[in-house]
């Protein structure tokens, strides 16, 4: 029930207050937030889906020099959050940035006012940073559609005189159409997620709304009304996610199971190809690094502030307990429910699965207002009994925060489970089960050693996603408590670049690490 309950408290919340709230929503901020994040959401969107389903085009179907190590490049932007990115693109394109102080002393202008140059925390900066932050989700997905296609269709399109173009159009588009789709909506719930990128960009969201109406206006009605707006949002785009991919099932026969192999190119297009793939990794992940990296080295104070490591400690250990919380949850579920008889088993699982899908800020608001009443009431219980204040045992500490990454990555590892134990012949346990094994021993004795690869990258994936989290961690962390993410968003919220620096690096730093870890074990 603990994965049901921020959606219910949301709904009770927005729907208790008087309606005179949406009314009021209605005439003053709604129209701006939903219009900006709609708009928001189809520009990263559509921006996103050219970008990933191309470059995993080219990347499948095209030799090029470098291929091979930038087909495993192009994933590194996932290791930098987003709001940091859009930190970095400030500091460099503002107006007292490199960038334009370098075109003034090339033109020779002094002012302003002699040039025009576009303003860079707008919406469309903010499309353009989280379109290069997040198009490894359609890539990710486009690129494993592209490689599982059958050579046999496009070597007949080559013969009936087919360019790489048409080739995409009519072969391949068509049948990695709910991959790509699938990537996509990814893609949007993620933008509607973000905090920071807009935020510091000015852009006011259903998100940004949901945080200005709880914390500076104290209206928690009016901020569950936003969260029940962007549940809806979230929910449409599932419906078409699913849409996109009903009725687009493509069977292969025996003849046809070979995998496309790229294919040599002139070096003319070789080098374009490779300029292409590159603009994405140095827009997304190596300016911005590089960018980092300079005031971080140039400073050495900046490393030795200790809130800066206390904010690592934090950020490991709540991601280290979160990652083992979902990972060993998850597997015990996935189990249980493969061996039970319930009709309902496979709805369960698809409930548990659902935090993933909604906003951070929707997911802390629905989660503080259950746990803060449930706080209070064990605090006056224990108060009668005891005569003393226990204080807060949930909100008042970093529990809250677990709860939230738990229910929120949740999927991630329900998704690695499932498929570690289809891997998993049924013989084998009912062999260990004929020659004595109890099935409460199964798990550690079977199941566990044989999904060992997949529930590890689970845990990496939901330790990356835990230390990125920013929007539910600023609505549930205790008073003077600070993660990597919420410390880079603290000093860019008063204008510290060169303070942002070493957090944002480390989270970088341990994000690779993490990836590099995940390679090897699944090499």
């Amino acid at each position: 029930m603990i994965f049901v309950f921020p959606i219910v408290s949301i709904v009770w919340i927005s729907t208790s207050v008087e309606t005179s709230q949406w009314t009021h929503l209605i005439s003053t901020v709604l129209p701006r937030y939903l219009t900006n994040s709609l708009i928001l959401m189809a520009g990263v969107g559509l921006l996103s889906l050219i970008l990933g389903t191309s470059l995993a085009y080219l990347i499948t179907h095209i030799k090029f020099p470098g291929s091979g190590i930038i087909k495993y490049a192009l994933f590194l932007p996932l290791t930098m959050p987003s709001f940091i990115a859009a930190y970095t693109w400030v500091e460099v394109l503002e107006y007292a940035g490199p960038f334009q102080t370098s075109l003034r002393d090339m033109a020779g202008w002094s002012s302003a006012r002699d040039y025009w140059f576009p303003n860079v925390r707008s919406l469309p900066g903010a499309i353009l940073v989280l379109s290069f932050a997040l198009y490894p989700y359609v890539y990710l997905l486009a690129r494993a559609a592209f490689r599982e296609l059958p050579s046999s269709g496009q070597d007949a399109a080559r013969a009936l005189g087919l360019g790489y173009l048409r080739q995409f159009w009519r072969i391949c588009l068509p049948q990695a159409r709910p991959a790509i789709v699938a990537g996509t909506a990814i893609v949007m719930m993620e933008t509607l997620n973000d905090f920071g990128t807009v935020d510091y960009f000015a852009v006011q969201t259903l998100t940004t709304g949901i945080f200005s109406l709880w914390l500076e206006s104290y209206n928690p009605g009016g901020a569950a009304q936003l969260a029940l707006l962007a549940v809806a949002i979230v929910a449409a785009l599932l419906v078409v996610e699913r849409l996109g991919r009903r009725n687009s099932r493509f069977n292969k026969t025996g003849r046809q199971l070979a995998r496309i192999e790229p294919q040599k190119v002139s070096n003319l297009i070789g080098f374009f190809t490779l300029i292409f793939c590159m603009l994405p990794i140095l827009i997304g992940f190596l300016i911005p690094l590089f960018v980092l990296v300079r005031p971080a080295l140039n400073d050495i104070s900046l490393w030795t502030g200790n809130v800066l490591w206390i904010a690592v400690g934090n950020s490991v250990l709540l991601g280290g307990v979160s990652a083992f919380l979902v990972t060993l949850l998850s597997m015990i579920m996935v189990i249980g429910l493969k061996s039970s008889r319930i009709i309902i088993s496979k709805y369960i699982s698809t409930l548990t699965t659902l935090g993933y899908a909604f906003p951070g800020a929707v997911l802390g608001l629905g989660i503080l207002i259950p746990l803060a009443t449930a706080d209070n009431w064990f605090a006056d219980k224990i108060y009668l009994i005891t005569g003393a204040d226990p204080g807060l045992l949930f909100t008042g500490s970093a529990a809250a925060l677990i709860i939230a990454y738990c229910v929120r990555f949740f999927a991630i590892g329900v998704g690695a489970a499932e498929s570690g134990l289809a891997s998993i012949s049924p013989s084998i346990p009912h062999v260990a089960r004929s020659l004595g094994t109890r099935s409460s021993s199964l798990i550690w004795k079977i199941y566990q050693p044989l999904m060992r690869g997949s529930l590890a990258s689970a845990m990496v994936l939901v330790f990356v996603d835990a230390l990125k989290e920013l929007p539910a961690t600023l609505l549930l962390r205790p008073f003077n408590f600070e993660t990597l993410a919420t410390h880079t968003y603290g000093q860019a919220s008063l204008e510290n670049f060169n303070g942002t620096a070493p957090p944002a690096l480390l989270i970088i730093g341990l994000s690779f690490s993490a990836i590099i870890v995940l390679a090897k074990a699944n090499r």
